[in-house]
């Protein structure tokens, strides 16, 4: 980072924005005192209680939330401690998640990744003997339903009218318009501009990230082959169906048996002659091997297409690797760098190329596009409908409506099993929540 210079005020919402690699999460790790700068200077208010929500989570999966919470505060112990937390993370998660559901006496490894993630952000807002000035938060929302997002977002208003200064950094424009005072663009690992929010148009702030927001509707109309063979049926209230070469989305209320129907989907073309590729949605305990390198986490998927009679060949691997590096605009220094170094947006990166690149007829997407910026967004939109009208299908799971627009159709689910079918052209948020309750 270089000339990274600006000023949060107490009960300021600053919003920071920025491609993958900017260096938004290496400002973070400069502000938590993670890491060293070589050169300048941050200045903090005397025993200001900073916190942070970090984009890969923070919390350790085989403590319980209560365990968790006394990992950040210091004056937990003693007799009556877990009893102390208890009180002070149920408090907190039902004060900005209503109705969340979470049991605080539950392993961490337990929950799903959106109950997860709202225990980090509990966790983050949590006081006990010290007032918070100030809490960071790194992709907030990225595993969170549509409801539990506005939940959150009310909160973090409420929370900065109180004194407690907020950054938020996301890849939703939205959000970042909703809650943000001022907006501060990085760029390359610098500050290419700061501003007011109302003063920065969405398609100035793209322009100042340097990229463009591409078009919103990638599938004007529905191209896929609607007579084709069918690759994957789902039995429900209605059949969800995807025929050779179409995209069909799942969506509905998050939790609601479209992640579960995405993995029955897999496990059955395990052995099959129509095998599947899957996109994790929690990268971290699905997806990345952390400590491989870009091309051995790219190529897993591919052993034969870089083996050379009955060896691997290292050559091909890195030239395989090289090429879909290229092709996604995985941002790194070379494709022997370790996942563990790259941004989170490019780690999803690598795992979008490594299931593209898999020779397998049947893509399967749980929310692929978490922390991924807008840019790479229509980048991904792109190369998806390029290998759907090769012919390859795709079942893409998103709560997104600007995601499914890229879809054939897409059919909601409720209680575990898909209730209604939404054509391409009648897709809209309101529609897929009135399928979503209705009876």
């Amino acid at each position: 980072m270089t000339n990274v210079n600006f000023t949060i005020s107490p009960g300021e919402v600053v919003g920071l924005v920025g491609h993958n690699g900017a260096g938004k999460s290496t400002l973070v790790n400069v502000m938590m005192g993670n890491l060293r700068v070589d050169s300048g200077r941050m200045e903090i208010g005397a025993n200001a209680e900073i916190r942070c929500v970090f984009q890969e989570l923070s919390l350790c999966a085989n403590l319980d939330v209560v365990e968790n919470a006394r990992l950040v505060h210091r004056g937990l112990k003693g007799p009556g401690w877990r009893r102390r937390a208890a009180q002070m993370m149920r408090a907190c998660l039902d004060e900005i998640f209503p109705d969340n559901d979470i049991d605080v006496d539950t392993r961490l490894s337990q929950l799903p990744i959106g109950q997860r993630q709202m225990v980090e952000v509990a966790r983050a807002f949590s006081e006990l003997d010290k007032p918070l000035a100030m809490v960071i938060l790194d992709e907030p929302t990225s595993a969170l339903g549509e409801k539990a997002t506005r939940q959150f977002l009310e909160y973090v208003r409420k929370t900065a009218q109180r004194g407690v200064s907020i950054v938020i950094i996301t890849h939703r424009l939205n959000e970042i318009y909703a809650v943000s005072d001022e907006i501060v663009v990085m760029k390359d690992g610098t500050v290419v501009a700061q501003a007011p929010s109302s003063d920065l148009p969405k398609d100035r702030l793209v322009a100042l990230m340097g990229g463009n927001g591409g078009p919103r509707r990638q599938r004007q109309e529905q191209t896929g082959n609607a007579s084709g063979p069918i690759m994957v049926s789902v039995a429900g209230a209605v059949e969800a169906v995807a025929r050779k070469g179409e995209i069909i989305g799942f969506t509905g209320l998050d939790g609601h048996g479209q992640r579960e129907a995405l993995l029955a989907i897999q496990l059955e073309g395990r052995g099959t002659e129509v095998p599947t590729s899957f996109v994790a949605g929690d990268r971290q305990s699905d997806g990345v091997l952390p400590v491989w390198t870009i091309a051995e986490n790219l190529t897993i998927s591919c052993l034969g297409a870089i083996r050379r009679g009955l060896f691997l060949s290292h050559a091909a691997e890195q030239a395989f690797a090289e090429d879909w590096r290229q092709r996604i605009g995985i941002r790194a220094r070379d494709v022997n760098q370790r996942l563990t170094e790259l941004s989170g947006g490019n780690q999803q990166k690598v795992l979008l190329a490594r299931a593209l690149a898999a020779p397998a007829p049947i893509v399967l997407l749980d929310d692929p596009m978490r922390g991924v910026d807008i840019g790479t967004k229509a980048e991904f939109y792109r190369i998806i409908k390029e290998e759907a009208d090769a012919g390859r299908t795709f079942v893409w799971f998103s709560t997104e409506v600007e995601e499914l627009e890229n879809c054939d159709r897409v059919y909601v689910f409720r209680e575990g099993q898909p209730v209604h079918c939404i054509d391409h052209q009648s897709l809209s948020q309101e529609a897929i929540i009135a399928a979503s309750f209705q009876s």
